[in-house]
């Protein structure tokens, strides 16, 4: 069965710190690059860290020294340390796999996991 439970967002105030969870299948998990989405107000989802099997991590621009990608096997689990949040960081969270998942011809999304920054 296809899973991917996120979670750890909430309110936090800006330079504050978050650390989101996400548990996949094992079988999504094993041999997938995964990925930390992030869909901010008003704009598309987009990709903002992704970590290949063999802990080959990648960051875009906005988040690169702030956020730091990991996972773990043993739990089928990947993690997203945020530090110095922003405003600009508020949106709904969402790990998949990269690229996501298509299933049944539709693209295949957890309930993600809302990440508020404001004081």
């Amino acid at each position: 069965q296809v899973q991917l439970v996120e979670s750890g967002g909430g309110w936090i105030q800006p330079g504050g710190s978050l650390r989101l969870s996400c548990t996949a299948s094992e079988d999504i998990f094993r041999s997938n690059t995964m990925g930390w989405y992030r869909q901010l107000p008003g704009k598309a989802r987009e990709l903002v860290a992704r970590i290949t099997p063999g802990s080959i991590k990648y960051y875009v621009e906005a988040v690169k020294g702030r956020f730091t990608i990991s996972r773990d096997a043993a739990t089928n689990s990947v993690f997203l340390q945020m530090n110095a949040l922003k405003t600009d960081d508020t949106g709904g969270y969402y790990c998949n796999t990269v690229p996501g998942m298509i299933i049944g011809s539709r693209a295949y999304w957890g309930q993600g996991t809302q990440v508020t920054v404001s004081s």
